[in-house]
């Protein structure tokens, strides 16, 4: 994901404290912890690397035992430069059949190039994702625990997005973005609309301060409400910070285009982004916690 240039527009539509320690709920942020642990072992999960086929496998493997049922969508990306990228997205469903849906969206997909590096000798290395890819794959895991252990009275959609990061980020997104572009235009059904959804991104940092983003403010203004009130309501309001920030080019826009409610839950002031120093010491289980507390939540 990026600070955005990214220009078109989003129609605005009306809109329908302390912190402390989480509690409540069956989230465990330990649990999602150790999960990203197990997802950022298996190496930086760059498309196309035994890397990422292990993790994907990982992944499939872990919310087939959780969720009531998983769909798997497999293409190959072809990117401007002509490497053929082999995708992946991961779609664990609760309540299949319910047609009143919230989605969740992270991705667990690795950048190939850190290319914001301090150390020029390091920029064509693969960022390790610690926080940016792996803390969304833990916190959909343990997400996938609690709700196992209390099933949603209606239906959810934990969405694992390949190839977010392979790119550019410029104005024609074209190799960014590619797993949630896919599912925008090959949703589960013709009739797939949710309620409302959330991309949940770099959400582990130890020193987490989240805003409200510039471009779900403008889409989806009213989701962005929600969250924010269930939050501070938790006693999590100096970590969903009422403050706005500008856009981000995130797994959101797609989904925004293709005129799904949904927005970004992002800490996007990460002094580790697209850098070799993305490493899990870096992020936390306070932090997953807190971030999986507020998204258990929002489904019950």
């Amino acid at each position: 994901m990026s600070r955005s240039i990214f220009t078109a527009a989003l129609v605005i539509l009306p809109v329908a404290s302390c912190d402390r320690e989480p509690t409540g709920g069956n989230f465990d942020g330990e649990s999602a912890l150790r999960y990203a642990a197990t997802q950022f072992e298996f190496g930086p999960r760059v498309p196309g690397s035994p890397a990422a086929q292990r993790a994907g496998d990982w992944i499939e493997e872990q919310m087939r035992a959780r969720a009531d049922t998983v769909l798997v969508q497999t293409w190959t990306h072809v990117t401007q430069d002509g490497i053929e990228l082999p995708m992946r997205n991961i779609i664990a469903r609760y309540k299949p059949e319910a047609r009143d849906r919230i989605l969740y969206v992270t991705h667990w997909d690795s950048r190939p190039k850190s290319d914001q590096d301090r150390n020029l000798a390091d920029r064509q290395l693969p960022v390790p994702g610690a926080n940016d890819g792996a803390s969304g794959v833990g916190l959909f895991v343990a997400l996938g625990d609690a709700l196992k252990a209390a099933p949603p009275t209606f239906g959810v959609d934990l969405l694992f997005v390949d190839g977010e990061d392979w790119g550019e980020f410029d104005d024609k997104l074209l190799d960014v973005l590619i797993g949630s572009t896919h599912f925008s235009r090959n949703p589960p059904d013709s009739a797939y609309m949710p309620i409302f959804g959330v991309v949940w991104d770099m959400i582990g940092d130890r020193d987490l301060r989240i805003r409200k983003e510039g471009y779900s403010l403008q889409g989806a203004p009213e989701v962005v409400d929600r969250v924010w009130r269930i939050a501070a309501e938790l006693g999590h309001g100096n970590v969903f910070v009422d403050e706005e920030m500008g856009g981000i080019t995130d797994d959101h826009i797609p989904l925004l285009r293709a005129g799904m409610r949904v927005i970004n839950v992002i800490d996007i002031d990460y002094p580790y982004h697209h850098r070799q120093s993305d490493t899990m010491d870096k992020i936390s289980a306070r932090s997953l916690s807190i971030v999986g507390e507020v998204a258990e939540a929002l489904l019950r």
